[in-house]
């Protein structure tokens, strides 16, 4: 289940998009997948640009986000029964001994 909802504050959806951005750099799905939450949270609550600091987010850039998260994801399928549902198997059809 995620950490995030309609009820989290603008500050706990920052934060987690700051604390999951490493996902990559961690290689976890699950910091993915919160990252993904956040990005669309923040993209549907910001007007059409909206800044922090230096950091300015539109919805485009929250957008490329999310697809970047996505395709990393299914680069990095689970490894367990969870995540893309992609069935993997080993098939001997063709194998000569």
């Amino acid at each position: 289940m995620a950490t995030l909802s309609s009820n989290s504050t603008d500050a706990q959806v920052l934060a987690a998009y700051d604390d999951n951005a490493s996902y990559e750099e961690d290689n976890s799905r699950a910091k993915a997948d919160a990252f993904i939450t956040a990005c669309r949270i923040l993209r549907n609550r910001l007007p059409l640009s909206a800044g922090r600091g230096p950091q300015t987010f539109t919805r485009e850039s929250l957008q490329a986000e999310i697809e970047a998260a996505q395709r990393w994801k299914d680069a990095h399928p689970a490894t367990t029964g969870s995540g893309s549902g992609r069935v993997r198997y080993l098939s001997m059809e063709n194998f000569r001994g």
